[in-house]
């Protein structure tokens, strides 16, 4: 919540292309001014209040997103508070007149939690996603909002709280603090030279009564758009807005602060301390943002020099980087490119910075090529039909067309990107790349400190109350009470098509006709713990990292080639995918085969790819964030565990390319294999292709073992891991239990850890630590299981004068599950939570695609959401105390900071 929009983002997912219909026109009688349907799945209107309205219909689950976006963001902070949109932002979920906070939080979390909230630039998103039978309550609740917030000076003391921690932690984050820099300097004298984050200082002086004043000035019927996606009626979806919204008045808006780019000058060359395992260059331009005629131009421009097959990543292979590419931040005004690349630890970042300036040097003499471009475009047009696989994504997609782009729809860009040439290319690349005032920065990596380990102190004695407050039950509106009401158990529409060929190779199928695609997601089960041979740790690391190289008859630049002829992702290792449009599937999978079962096992891929892979592991152990991982597991599991070997830049060195051969073939095996093929094919289409391409492939001798064994409890233990660049705490609590994920505890394990935190203000971690007490910004609780091993842990941010303050809250709050029922509307409540939540999870085709692969490697029931939801409607409150007194030991876990030392 309150995060600026990405600023490795490309926003490709503006593209989203309707099919190609007639324009009907109707007018709708009452306060709707007009509407417009473009074709039977969208609704345009703008009510008389001038609130604009988009209603798209999408079938792929009975799920809707509402998002409403109002066209303010940090432009229109005031001078001297920085922030000021980001705060009001925050605001918003502490209540309003009418709504209070306690009641917000719990409609929330009984919606099924799927929430957020993002300043921008020029806008500010709120969106909901949630069962569409719920569709009104979202409604609902953005209308009370639109009209008022509280905003007290007490609820603004809290959560100024929480907000600053949200400030100390990105500003703990290298990256960002770099592209703060690069943006103050780049937009300097105008409303973009500083981002919504904000500032400990501005908060500090922000008052409620301004907060109130800056709703009072933009959060107004006729300054907001909103969108709605999902399996909805249009019509009937317009006149429920018209009812909900249309007796908002309208109020003048103040006039916007203009933006006058100033010339660029040359800038020295920034140097930035890093806690990153590697460090990185920037070089950043200024180019046309969405205003610009040039700005499809600029769009290709930017997906060219990303392209696999351009000058700049090619000093990848050439062991120039480790990585390099193109990313892109867009505005109205302008937008900000930024080539970079990374060097490892020790490297010379100075020399690597001169030579992706010489790549666009190179580019802005000879020009670029043809086909490069025309791949581009055909990207650019094959990721607006994926767009259409996800409900809450394609709302996205609208919003940051009409509200960002200042578009009619996300397609208008199409049209332009097919006229773009190679000469459009170099016109724009001429104008705006220019490396006398490129903005540039080295960022370097320093090493952790010493990890301080040792025995963690009782937190049985202290001033602390152990008493946790108990929240009341809250009385919801009329309108919103039937969504706290138990909902059936919830009807999957994911019902896929198992076949197991007689190679082991299992495939999955799950047809869906919402776009003209179709997505691959595969696993191959394997564990480099259990499987690498002793000597030759990295080996699974340089195998990974060698399948870009080629495919079968095709080199490194064949392979892109390839893909880039059917505008197709891919990705090929342990974990692989393929996306592409149904019509190239064959080809698709194709190619996707021949990168699996005929990688580049050569000898110059080998070398420079094992060459990469040391000098990346020189780094990661003294990467303060790698370090503290490591202090954890060290802490959870014994001494000569699987999971504790290490590998290092030198059992990476020694690895021979006979041995890469041997682990290759011992691990990529057709048994060990699950695919799953998600989206616009038949069962019976899909298990033909894969098995044209897979089906020969064999497997030799045993399987491997990828179970670790089963370990004893941890005992109490603490670590330190200094970081010196950190404002903030990174806090881990971790223990193991003593179930598997087949063990029926882990629902009521499940269950309580929701309860705990899974439902925003109305879950007891959230409430004590962020509502109540502003010690944090997010505190989350996580169990994960698997055949024999399984961990609980909690993890937050915090000042780290408050470390020990918060975990004293959360050991209190675990104990309290231990010794008390949850109260009968918790146990509602959570219940609620659970059973919308595996709703919502179908609403997009990636996640489908995931959860089934998952499930089927743990060997799964495929329809185990179905199951555990049965199991979640009938638990009870004795159930949860139970299995929280028999696992959770609230004095056993693992403590794990990263960053200062905690006071």
């Amino acid at each position: 919540m309150g995060q600026f929009q990405d600023k490795k983002c490309r926003l490709n997912f503006r593209l989203w292309g309707l099919l190609a219909v007639a324009l009907a026109s109707l007018v709708l009688a009452g306060p709707a001014r007009s509407a417009r349907a473009e074709g039977k799945n969208v609704l345009k209107a703008t009510l008389d209040n001038g609130l604009r309205v988009v209603i798209v219909r999408n079938t792929l689950a009975p799920v809707v997103t509402t998002e409403i976006n109002y066209l303010v963001g940090a432009d229109e902070d005031l001078p001297g508070f920085r922030g000021m949109a980001h705060a009001h932002e925050h605001m918003m979920f502490r209540g309003s007149p009418g709504l209070s906070e306690d009641q917000l939080s719990t409609l929330i979390s009984a919606m099924g939690g799927y929430f957020n909230a993002d300043t921008g630039q020029t806008v500010t998103q709120y969106y909901f996603t949630v069962p569409a039978s719920d569709m009104d309550i979202p409604l609902r609740i953005e209308a009370i909002r639109m009209q008022g917030i509280l905003a007290t000076p007490a609820l603004w003391g809290r959560e100024r709280g929480a907000i600053e921690q949200e400030v100390a932690r990105d500003f703990s984050d290298p990256e960002y603090v770099f592209f703060a820099r690069m943006t103050s300097k780049m937009f300097a004298g105008t409303p973009y030279h500083h981002d919504p984050l904000g500032s400990f200082s501005s908060f500090n002086r922000l008052t409620a009564a301004m907060i109130r004043k800056f709703h009072e000035n933009w959060y107004a019927p006729n300054n907001a758009i909103l969108v709605i996606v999902g399996d909805v009626d249009p019509a009937s979806t317009l006149e429920k807005v018209t009812t909900i919204f249309g007796h908002i008045a309208r109020r003048a808006v103040p006039k916007r602060p203009a933006v006058r780019l100033q010339p660029l000058k040359p800038q020295k060359t920034m140097r930035l301390a890093s806690d990153l395992p590697n460090g990185t260059v920037y070089a950043a331009y200024r180019l046309p943002g969405f205003d610009s005629r040039d700005f499809a131009a600029g769009l290709i421009l930017a997906d060219v020099l990303d392209s696999r097959r351009a000058g700049l990543y090619a000093m990848v292979p050439k062991g120039k980087a480790l990585s390099a590419g193109f990313e892109v931040e867009m505005l109205p005004k302008a937008s900000v490119g930024m080539a970079e690349a990374s060097f490892p630890k020790g490297g010379k970042g100075g020399a690597l910075l001169e030579g992706i300036k010489a790549v666009i040097a190179g580019y802005l003499k000879k020009g670029f090529p043809d086909d490069l471009v025309e791949a581009s475009k055909r990207h650019e047009i094959a990721e607006a039909e994926f767009g259409k696989n996800s409900i809450y994504g394609l709302a996205s997609i609208w919003s940051q067309a009409l509200a960002v782009e200042g578009r009619s729809a996300p397609d208008d860009d199409i049209e332009d990107i097919k006229k773009v040439s190679a000469q459009d290319v170099d016109r724009v690349a001429r104008k705006y790349l220019d490396n006398r005032t490129a903005i540039s920065a080295i960022l370097t990596p320093s090493p952790s400190g010493k990890v301080k380990s040792g025995q963690l102190q009782s937190m049985k004695k202290g001033g602390e109350s152990f008493i946790s407050k108990q929240a009341k039950p809250v009385v919801l509106p009329p309108w919103a009470r039937k969504v706290f009401a138990l909902p059936r158990l919830p009807v999957s529409t994911v019902h896929p098509v198992v076949t197991i060929f007689p190679n082991g190779l299992r495939l999955i199928v799950q047809p869906e006709s919402i776009s003209n695609t179709v997505s691959v997601y595969g696993r191959i089960k394997n564990n480099p713990g259990l499987n690498v041979p002793e000597g030759e740790e990295g080996v699974d690391r340089i195998l990974e990292g060698i399948f870009p190289y080629g495919a079968g008859k095709l080199d490194r630049l064949g392979l892109q080639r390839a893909l880039d002829g059917i505008a197709a992702n891919e990705s090929a290792g342990t974990n692989f995918s393929l996306s592409v449009l149904d019509k190239y599937f064959d080809r698709g999978v194709r190619i996707l085969s021949e990168n699996l079962l005929h990688p580049a096992l050569r000898e110059g891929p080998f070398r420079i790819v094992q060459k990469q892979a040391a000098a990346t592991l020189s780094g990661l152990l003294q990467n303060p964030s790698y370090l503290s991982k490591r202090a954890l597991n060290a802490g959870l599991y014994p001494m000569g565990d699987p999971s504790l070997r290490q590998a290092t830049a030198g059992t990476a060195a020694s690895v021979r390319l006979a041995g890469l051969k041997s682990y290759y073939k011992n691990t990529f095996r057709p048994d060990m294999t699950t695919i799953v093929v998600i989206g616009n094919i038949t069962p019976d289409a899909a298990k033909t292709i894969i098995g044209k391409y897979f089906g020969r492939w064999r497997a030799r001798g045993p399987k491997p073992v990828t179970d670790l064994p089963p370990v004893p409890m941890n005992k109490a233990s603490s670590a330190v891991v200094p970081d010196p660049g950190r404002l903030q705490d990174d806090v881990t609590m971790a223990e193991t239990l003593g179930i598997t994920r087949k063990n029926p505890d882990f629902y009521a394990l499940n269950l309580g850890s929701q309860l705990l935190a899974g439902g925003f203000f109305a879950s007891r971690l959230y409430r004590d630590l962020r509502e109540e007490t502003g010690l944090v910004y997010a505190v989350r609780t996580v169990i994960e299981a698997n055949n024999t091993r399984s961990i609980f842990g909690v993890l937050y941010g915090c000042d780290p004068g408050n470390v020990s303050r918060a975990r004293k809250i959360i050991r209190r709050d675990l104990q309290q599950m231990r010794e008390a029922l949850v109260s009968a509307d918790e146990l509602r409540q959570v219940k609620v939570l659970v059973l919308r939540r595996l709703q919502i999870a179908e609403a997009n085709m990636a996640g489908i695609g995931q959860d089934l692969l998952g499930l089927s490697v743990l060997g799964l029931p495929l329809d185990e959401p179905e199951r555990s939801a049965r199991l979640y409607m009938q638990m009870t409150g004795e159930q949860i105390r139970a299995a929280f007194m028999k696992w959770i030991r609230p004095d056993d876990f693992v403590n794990v900071t990263l960053g200062p030392e905690p006071r």
